[in-house]
């Protein structure tokens, strides 16, 4: 059924020109924000299992900084840049949320 008081959106898929409406649930979106260059968020929820760095530790792009455990994997979380760690929020053991602020890196 076509509802009357829908507006109509134009997308290009491959040089192509589509028109389509939107759902209520892509109007309600959270919108996106770029991620921060020194900011280390969890990609999914989890346990924090180890923490391999310190607070006012020097790190090199790449380096391990801590495990974290999720959907029954253990996953390395490496440094995407380098710098000196300003501040860990986990700690061992914690259980935390997909998209929870873990390390803040000050960039060099």
């Amino acid at each position: 059924m076509e509802n009357k008081n829908s507006e109509y959106v134009d997308f290009v898929v491959t040089a192509r020109k589509y028109k389509t409406t939107v759902t209520k649930k892509y109007l309600e979106r959270k919108p996106w924000k770029p991620v921060l260059p020194g900011e280390v968020n969890a990609h999914l929820p989890g346990t924090v299992v180890e923490i391999k760095v310190k607070e006012g530790d020097h790190v090199e792009k790449g380096q391990l900084l801590c495990i974290h455990e999720a959907m029954k994997m253990l996953n390395r979380i490496v440094s995407p840049c380098a710098g000196v760690v300003s501040k860990i929020n986990v700690s061992v053991g914690d259980r935390i949320a997909k998209n929870h602020l873990m390390v803040k890196i000050e960039t060099k």
